[in-house]
Formats: structure tokens, sequence, C-alpha cells
């Protein structure tokens, strides 16, 4: 069974910062390329990054791109992102996500399985 667990979510002033952090149970982790999508309130799902399994190559929703950064610890069967100079066009909720394959997930049709998600505020 997939496990997925997210965590660093919370508010925020514009342009501050948070990282998020996603524990996956080793099956998983140790097999797939892993992601991070968002979901504003009112809105679609969106991808916001993926980073393949054995490579380290990543990928990014344009709007994100400069400021977050998606990292993986092989180690710990963990998946960070960190975010920087967040806006409150940043505001949604967050899911940690794993792909179907270990390359790097690009679209939200590469994820098979998702945590529960994490809130992301960012107050002006």
């Amino acid at each position: 069974q997939v496990q997925l667990a997210e965590s660093g979510g919370g508010l925020v002033q514009d342009g501050g910062s948070l990282r998020l952090s996603c524990a996956a149970s080793e099956r998983t982790f140790s097999t797939s390329g892993m992601g991070w999508f968002r979901q504003a309130p009112g809105k679609e799902r969106e991808f916001v990054a993926g980073i393949s399994r054995y490579s380290g190559l990543t990928n990014y929703l344009d709007s994100v791109k400069g400021r977050f950064t998606i990292s993986r610890d092989n180690a710990k069967n963990t998946v960070y992102l960190q975010m920087d100079s967040l806006t409150p066009k940043d505001t949604a909720v967050y899911y940690c996500a794993a792909g179907r394959s270990p390359v790097v997930p690009r679209s939200l049709s590469d994820f098979s399985s998702w945590g529960q998600g994490t809130q992301v505020t960012v107050s002006s």
C-alpha cells in the first residue's frame, strides 16, 4: 500500500519561505519518480514539480521556476519542496505524489498516488 505523508505547510507572509516534506513508504520511494501538485480554492489541480528516481532530473511549473526547488533524500525516503519568494498566488493545498515510473513526472497524469495534502497560505 502506498503511503505518502506531507508536512511543513502553514501561514507565511508574501515573500516568505516554507519547506514541505513528504515521507513515503520505502517500496514506493525506491522505484518512483516523485513530485508535488497543488489545488487552490475553486481551481483545477496544477502540477508543480517532479524529480526522477535515479538521476535527480527535475521539472517545474513555469510560474515556480527559480523560486521552488524539489529534492529527494533516498536514504530517508523523503521528498522536499523548498518554496521561496512565495506570493498569495501560491496559496493552495499541496499534495505529494508518486509517479507511475522512475522517470521525472511532468504532468498530473504521471502520478499514480498522492497524500492527504498540506495547506499553504500566503498572506499579502
